[in-house]
């Protein structure tokens, strides 16, 4: 960032003297007013709930302009890393800075691809969860657990260090999800196969029986690796917030990505795609197609409680750029399994035409977003609704990575450390028991 020509002052109507206050500027978007000395000059803290106004650090990996709907990785729009890159790309991309040439990419993805496998242990670890426990909940201990196996690679301010346990994460991921899956069905863990793909592993693994082979679907291989694309960074999110706040205490990589997998668990991150499928469920359950127009009444209805899950978004009050990618490989998908007359997709394709026509939700922006067609396109391919949310955390887990190995190379960086208002009870003295 560099420093503008301008400056912000502040002023106050009770009489104490103004402050000036730096302005950056970074190579685009709003420029911000740094108020780092701000406690100091004022004895104020600055009050912003959900950081909605607050810029918490510089980065060079993602941005996203919500107004214009556009959504850059280093630079590159999604439009194309997803129509012209594949996954182990991007994550070049990501935790480097610069796409691989064909030579890199090769040796980029031996390296992950090495690293698949999981030590043998683990599954004895997967034997202490319920077989009904929720996926996102073996999925938070499971990566945690990865810093008990792999000692050498825990130090956070180690390059070194970092870059193996990068590359362990990115690769074990899949291997881990799979594994919550098996374990749920009750069917033997599958190991990974070092002459499939990313996105081609992760689909044998999760599918594949030791009764017969399993051949890979390439519509469906190419659909989940471009959910990887999609899913792979988006900013300063939650959870992307949580895993820099976690790992800026010093604490390892492993247990800061564990971090952001608990964070993106929640419906109203992560757990978008879940809700978004569990609500399709339920008017299905109330009559399908036919009862469509009683939920988009209760919808409309402020005083019902009822949610369109799947549609609007924060950030993005445009169209979601993602999500016009996620449809066509949703028509894509269900086009090579036959499911176009699915009652499910069907009930899917007859509320996004209600939403991309009804004035009230045009009118509000509220377009079907990522989480509504990946959730389709997901539940299409075979991977249980419960399971959705890890998927994500694979997919996001690179842009965790990339975003906690930033901010530890960045030399301003410091323990996260947020303040409040606090509206408790004033100083007071603890009077005798006898007389409370």
């Amino acid at each position: 960032m560099k420093l503008a020509d301008n400056k912000a002052t502040l002023s106050f109507s009770n009489g104490s003297p103004s402050v000036d206050l730096p302005v950056y500027q970074g190579s685009v978007g709003p420029d911000v007013i740094d108020i780092r000395k701000l406690y100091a000059q004022t004895g104020m803290f600055t009050y912003d709930p959900g950081f909605m106004s607050t810029g918490s650090c510089q980065s060079a990996i993602t941005y996203i302009d919500g107004d214009k709907g556009e959504l850059l990785y280093r630079g590159y729009p999604i439009e194309q890393l997803a129509t012209q890159c594949d996954f182990m790309e991007t994550c070049h991309l990501l935790l480097y800075g610069e796409l691989p040439n064909a030579e890199v990419k090769k040796t980029f993805t031996r390296t992950v691809t090495m690293h698949t496998m999981v030590n043998e242990q683990m599954q004895f670890f997967l034997r202490g969860f319920r077989r009904d426990a929720h996926p996102m909940a073996i999925m938070t201990g499971l990566v945690g657990a990865l810093s008990a196996f792999y000692h050498d690679s825990t130090d956070i301010n180690n390059p070194e260090h970092r870059e193996i346990s990068a590359i362990r994460l990115i690769a074990k991921m899949p291997t881990l999800v799979a594994m919550a899956y098996k374990y749920n069905a009750g069917q033997p863990y599958i190991y990974p196969k070092n002459d499939l793909s990313y996105a081609g592993n992760f689909l044998h693994m999760m599918f594949a029986t030791p009764c017969e082979d399993y051949v890979v679907n390439p519509v469906l291989e190419r659909a989940l690796d471009r959910i990887f694309i999609l899913h792979a960074d988006h900013e300063q999110n939650a959870s992307t917030s949580t895993v820099r706040l976690c790992g800026s205490s010093g604490t390892n990589p492993f247990a800061a990505i564990a971090a952001g997998v608990a964070c993106l668990w929640g419906p109203a991150h992560g757990g978008a795609n879940e809700a978004a499928l569990n609500m399709l469920h339920d008017i299905q359950r109330n009559g399908g197609v036919d009862k469509i127009g009683d939920f988009i009444k209760q919808v409309k209805d402020k005083n019902s409680n009822v949610k369109l899950m799947g549609f609007g978004h924060r950030v993005y009050k445009n169209y979601d750029p993602r999500a016009k990618l996620m449809q066509e490989t949703c028509k894509e998908v269900l086009g090579e399994l036959g499911l176009e007359n699915d009652p499910l997709f069907k009930l899917a394709m007859a509320l996004e035409k209600i939403a991309l026509e009804d004035e009230y939700f045009v009118s509000r922006k509220l377009y079907p977003n990522v989480d509504f067609y990946s959730g389709i396109v997901q539940r299409a391919i075979g991977i249980p609704v419960g399971l959705f949310t890890a998927v994500f955390a694979l997919a996001r887990t690179v842009g965790w990575i990339a975003q906690l190995n930033e901010m530890i190379g960045d030399p301003e960086y410091k323990i996260g450390r947020p303040r409040q208002l606090y509206v408790g009870a004033t100083r007071r003295d603890v009077p005798d028991i006898a007389k409370r």
